[in-house]
C-alpha cells in the first residue's frame, strides 16, 4: 500500500450498501427512522445506502442489531 493512500473494497461496499437497505426496507424502516434509532443525521444513512461513505465497524454493530441480522448478514453476497 502506498504510503497516505486509502484502499477502498468497492464491490464489498456496494454488497453492504444494498444489505443495509434491503434489511432496512424488510423492517419496515424510514432512512430517517434508522437515522433515529442510530443517532446519526438521516443523510448519513443515505449516503451508507448508496456506498458513497465508510463507516466505522461499532456503527456495523449497531446497525446489525437495530436491523436484526448477524454483522456478517450485512457483507455477504
Amino acid at each position: 500500500m502506498v504510503k497516505g493512500k486509502q484502499r477502498r473494497n468497492e464491490a464489498g461496499i456496494a454488497i453492504l450498501a444494498t444489505n443495509i437497505r434491503k434489511y432496512r426496507k424488510a423492517k419496515k424502516l424510514t432512512i430517517q427512522e434508522l437515522a433515529y434509532l442510530l443517532d446519526v443525521d438521516y443523510s448519513q444513512v443515505g449516503r451508507m445506502e448508496r456506498g458513497k461513505v465508510n463507516f466505522s465497524i461499532s456503527l456495523l454493530f449497531d446497525l446489525a442489531t437495530i436491523l436484526e441480522v448477524g454483522p456478517a448478514q450485512l457483507l455477504e453476497e
